[in-house]
């Protein structure tokens, strides 16, 4: 097998096991691993790869992939959360979710990615996100999971 398609076949078990979101990262871990590449190399490797980046994380994924793993689903609902969410109210069976101007629909996508059992569904604004959960019991499941999450 040539360098280049052991190359290749490394990038895409690198970016199935572990939430890679740029070239660099890719390059570190290509070099941890023995290979030496270029960024252009990569950018190339990439491109027939048919890599694209996630929505909800930013993590190269083959395109088509609608889904990531549950871990990187999981890391990627814990990155969004930290950075985005500020508030949780729940009424009932409702949750309303308060982020900063732009970032409800990324959040939005994290919870939907990351197939919460408590979660039947979300609608997202621009800053303000309604999440759906089974009932009410589930609802306050959520919001404990959701305030540990904001928390650390």
């Amino acid at each position: 097998m040539s360098t280049k398609l052991r190359r290749q076949k490394l990038i895409l078990e690198l970016i199935e096991r572990d939430s890679i979101s740029s070239q660099w990262q890719l390059q570190q871990r290509l070099r941890a691993e023995g290979f030496e590449a270029t960024q252009a190399t990569i950018s190339r490797d990439l491109k027939q790869l048919d890599l694209v980046k996630r929505a909800a994380d930013g993590a190269y994924q083959r395109a088509g992939d609608e889904t990531p793993g549950t871990e990187a689903a999981a890391t990627a609902l814990h990155r969004v959360i930290g950075e985005f969410l500020f508030r949780v109210e729940r009424v009932q069976q409702l949750v309303v979710l308060g982020t900063g101007p732009g970032q409800a629909q990324p959040l939005a996508l994290a919870i939907d990615r990351a197939g919460l059992p408590e979660v039947v569904g979300t609608i997202a604004g621009d800053d303000t996100i309604l999440v759906i959960a089974r009932d009410a019991r589930q609802a306050r499941a959520l919001v404990q999971r959701l305030q540990a999450l904001m928390a650390g």
